[in-house]
């Protein structure tokens, strides 16, 4: 057999495999608009937040209205009692509550100061976060007010007034991720996640289900099957790749810092070394199923250790040094370098490196797991 006959018989056996199909193209474009849904909105904003006032007074007016205007929080409703804010959020109709106390405009022209009371649903930390720091930066700029109106007052320049409520002025520019969303921060390192789960199923369901039976895997030496295996995975997951951080990236408006041949050149290690690890590993099964079932209970343990959706210094140091033997794992850290934080190439040089040293180590296995397989059955 030729190694163009080779390459297409192989070709053939991946497209006549329903289970390859629907896991590769089907999971592959199915993933591409399921995991990056969520995320859509990039950051939790307008939540619904109700209002005990108990004070009714023009300053309280006034800071419900600060409140409001503040792109974190709407105003849905000013209630009576704690109680019934309660039930507001128990029926979901809002999310947070602030209780102005009695006397609170009263204590604060007197200088005694005030406490406003901030609550809400922490069942979703994400929204609980916005609308805290929604009311908290209303309380405060009221808080200033008081303070401007108090010193003016008491006949205090305007000028100086108000310099001295504002004598540290912080500018804060993002230098990563400058839309401050979610969809540029979890959608690149996702997406890689996806390729090389799915490259892993299916190498892996392609050769779980060869060993046990006669074929065109048996008349091939094991480096020539091996070699065009690697062939038609990878320029199936090249072209994947291309759809990935080409159009789906184009499309979620994810910045991309990186040039067109750097992605290239980070891509090819990472794919080769992915798809001669789901060769290594199919060598282990020989019943179809096992891969999959394996492969998507590691999903999850692979994306917290690659470090982008929880911080390393926070997993054990024995299981960070574990995971380095992942192709994702290396691979999504320089794609975030690269791609998204614009690091130059000589940065994730090591993980290039580290990715390819990956690839000869995958390699070997896979041919001595081959070897043995073919030789089992063939004897």
């Amino acid at each position: 057999m030729s190694w163009l006959q080779l390459l297409f018989v192989e070709l053939k056996a991946i497209l006549a495999d329903k289970a390859i199909v629907v896991t590769m193209f089907g999971g592959v474009l199915f993933y591409s608009v399921l995991y990056p849904l969520p995320y859509l909105n990039q950051v939790p904003t307008q939540q619904q937040v109700v209002v005990v006032d108990h004070d009714n007074s023009s300053l309280s007016r006034q800071l419900l209205r600060h409140a409001d205007a503040s792109p974190k929080i709407t105003i849905v409703a000013l209630v009576g009692s704690i109680d019934i804010a309660q039930q507001w959020i128990s029926e979901s109709k809002a999310h947070g509550l602030l209780v102005i106390p009695e006397g609170f405009r009263r204590n604060l022209l007197l200088g005694k100061g005030a406490t406003l009371s901030y609550g809400g649903d922490a069942s979703y930390f994400l929204i609980y976060s916005a609308v805290a720091e929604g009311l908290i930066s209303a309380g405060m700029d009221a808080g200033r007010q008081i303070q401007l109106v108090g010193l003016l007052a008491r006949g205090e320049n305007p000028q100086q007034a108000e310099q001295s409520l504002h004598s540290v002025n912080i500018n804060s520019v993002p230098a990563f991720n400058p839309s401050l969303g979610y969809t540029p921060y979890v959608v690149p390192g996702l997406f890689l996640l996806i390729l090389h789960q799915t490259l892993l199923i299916g190498t892996g369901i392609l050769g779980a289900g060869q060993w046990r039976k006669k074929g065109y895997w048996n008349h091939v030496s094991p480096m020539a099957l091996i070699g065009a295996r690697l062939t038609v995975f990878s320029a199936i997951y090249a072209l994947f790749a291309s759809f990935y951080l080409g159009y789906c990236f184009y499309w979620y408006d994810v910045s991309v810092q990186a040039t067109l041949t750097e992605v290239a050149l980070l891509m090819m290690p990472f794919i080769l070394s992915t798809a001669a690890c789901g060769i290594a590993l199919s060598s282990l099964f020989v019943r179809r199923e096992l891969p999959t079932q394996v492969l998507l209970l590691v999903s999850m343990p692979i994306l917290f250790v690659s470090g982008f959706v929880w911080p390393i210094a926070l997993i054990p140091d024995l299981l960070v040094q574990l995971s380095q033997v992942i192709p994702a794992v290396p691979a999504i850290m320089a794609m975030l370098e690269l791609s998204q934080m614009g690091a130059g190439w000589t940065s994730v040089l090591p993980l290039w490196i580290h990715m390819w040293t990956l690839f000869v180590l995958f390699l070997l296995l896979a041919f001595i797991g081959v070897k043995q397989r073919l030789k089992t059955e063939n004897g």
